[in-house]
């Protein structure tokens, strides 16, 4: 397994992978202490309550979710960023259709895997 990204990601040139339920995501740069994903999400596609040990901030390009971290709730907008702790139960719904860019830390090695992402599953009607 690859241990970190090129230098230059040029977004144009690349596939976006199809995770399910209408998400998908690019991988935008990574190493061994950081990741950043830039995930697009189709209305009603559903971030499922999950919890992982890496920091989480998130910063939303376009569309609108509501994010739920800790049992609280808040809508998210083009250009409000959200902050998950370590291991908070977190989830999201895409109300309006949209990209959020993720980053963790460390790496996310689940998603450098191959493994399916379980907590993105059918969409919401």
């Amino acid at each position: 397994m690859k241990r970190f990204s090129e230098k230059y990601v040029i977004t144009k040139d690349m596939k976006w992978e199809v995770l399910g339920g209408g998400v998908s995501r690019k991988f935008l740069g990574y190493d061994n202490q950081i990741m950043m994903v830039r995930v697009k999400f189709d209305k009603g596609a559903l971030g499922a309550p999950h919890q992982h040990f890496h920091t989480q901030a998130t910063y939303c390009v376009s569309g609108k979710f509501e994010f739920e971290i800790d049992g609280e709730k808040q809508i998210i907008e083009a250009g409000d960023g959200v902050y998950i702790e370590p291991n908070l139960l977190h989830s999201a719904v895409c109300l309006e259709e949209g990209e959020l860019i993720d980053t963790f830390s460390p790496v996310r090695e689940d998603f450098l895997s191959g493994d399916a992402v379980s907590y993105f599953g059918d969409k919401q009607s």
